[in-house]
């Protein structure tokens, strides 16, 4: 009988040793069920959210109900908040139960200004000013991130930084939380941020360095000739002739920006290696003295780009007007994205291994709008990706094209939003 209790005992012992054992080697994997289980907890209440936040957007600089809505629900998790940084910033500031690494998440918080009427029933009460550009969304999925891993707070390492920035559609408010001390309050070594597009909702997509085009303005200044319509001809002749994209392509058709084989999350995208140019936005300046032309330009790669000047130049001194030139340069007209390469990789291999690689898109193509995002600011202080995540649901007629009109979004995506990138920052932090 005693040898027999002395088995059960020792039986017990090493099932308990086992399960102790399982359930360390099982963590990973359980953290990112109980950031499922969480989100769709909390998924309705972000939905509410996003709405609320719709129903009372606020243009750039002027942000301070929305603020106040964000501080007071990161409050209520229990997070440390900074209020007013570049004007109505906030940042919020999860310690998990260790130290460890240091990252940071960034949402802009800024709405538009637009007098079309809005697509749904949760319509704008703010008369001229609608969110088209989702930055509600973006917002109700950083207060999703911040809630899940608060309640994931002992068992994560580090400190993570939820960065609300302010202004972004007037390409000020990164600049002004720089500026007013952010990275003096916090210290990431990563930073993340990411973008609702026309992509199906359920996705997210990146890639290393440009995400989109990078939108330049062409400056040339000649002086005054006995002919200057001749001049401006030739300009303009020699300056469209820096597009390489034929009139025919496939490539001018926006809506192949998504196609499975052409889109530019194809390997074979044809949204690669182009310089354009808008044929209908030339400026002409004529002075007593000087003719000066401008025009602008959307690259790809810096190649083409930095290369674009020399050839300019080198077409004009092979003219009758060498002796005209005064001045050929390019001049930023938006930031440009530039992602960081290692971080790239290293973020959808992690992904892609949690949620699939037909959830997690690598582009190889950039976006021919370079309309780009003001997040740029931030990328050379911090190693840093931007994310694209799909709000498109094609079945439904929901397009989330963004500064559209009739702009709308499947919500569904931000449960993806919550859930992948969640996951994420609990596996950066490791």
């Amino acid at each position: 009988m005693k040898s027999k209790t002395l088995r059960d005992l020792l039986s017990v012992f090493f099932f308990v040793l086992i399960s102790i054992s399982a359930f360390g080697q099982n963590t990973p994997e359980r953290i990112h069920q109980d950031i499922h289980k969480q989100t769709a907890q909390i998924f309705d209440s972000l939905i509410n959210i996003r709405r609320d936040l719709h129903r009372y957007p606020e243009i750039s600089g002027e942000e301070k109900r929305t603020s106040e809505k964000i501080a007071e629900y990161l409050i209520g998790l229990g997070l440390e908040v900074k209020t007013n940084i570049g004007g109505y910033g906030v940042v919020g500031i999860l310690k998990g139960a260790k130290p460890g690494k240091k990252i940071a998440w960034r949402a802009d918080i800024d709405a538009m200004p637009s007098t079309a009427p809005d697509v749904v029933d949760f319509e704008s009460r703010n008369e001229g000013v609608r969110h088209i550009c989702g930055h509600d969304v973006h917002t109700a999925v950083a207060l999703g991130i911040a809630n899940v891993l608060s309640s994931q707070k002992e068992q994560l390492e580090g400190t993570i930084y939820f960065v609300f920035q302010p202004s972004e559609e007037n390409i000020k408010g990164a600049l002004a939380m720089i500026d007013d001390g952010l990275f003096d309050i916090i210290h990431p070594e990563e930073m993340y941020a990411m973008h609702v597009t026309p992509f199906p909702a359920g996705t997210i997509a990146t890639k290393s360095e440009e995400m989109f085009s990078d939108y330049k303005q062409i400056h040339l200044s000649f002086q005054n000739v006995t002919d200057n319509k001749a001049l401006i001809a030739f300009a303009k002749r020699q300056i469209r002739g820096l597009e390489n994209v034929a009139p025919e392509s496939k490539f001018w058709n926006m809506q192949n920006m998504g196609d499975p084989e052409l889109g530019i999350a194809a390997p074979n995208s044809i949204y690669t290696n182009f310089t354009t140019v808008e044929k209908n936005n030339f400026s002409i300046t004529e002075t007593e003295n000087k003719l000066e032309i401008r025009a602008f330009l959307s690259f790809s790669d810096k190649k083409q780009r930095d290369s674009a000047i020399s050839n300019l130049k080198n077409q004009i001194l092979a003219s009758p007007y060498a002796d005209k030139l005064i001045k050929a340069a390019l001049v930023d007209v938006f930031p440009t994205l530039d992602n960081n390469e290692k971080l790239v990789n290293a973020c959808l291999a992690q992904l892609s291994t949690i949620y699939g690689k037909d959830k997690v898109l690598r582009m190889y193509g950039v976006v021919a709008d370079g309309r780009s995002d003001d997040f740029a600011f931030f990328q050379p202080k911090v190693p840093s990706v931007y994310f694209f995540m799909g709000g498109s649901n094609y079945e439904k007629g929901i397009i989330a094209q963004t500064h559209s009109p009739n702009f709308t979004v499947d919500e569904s995506c931000i449960k993806t939003g919550v859930n992948l990138f969640s996951s994420l920052i609990v596996e950066r932090l490791k």
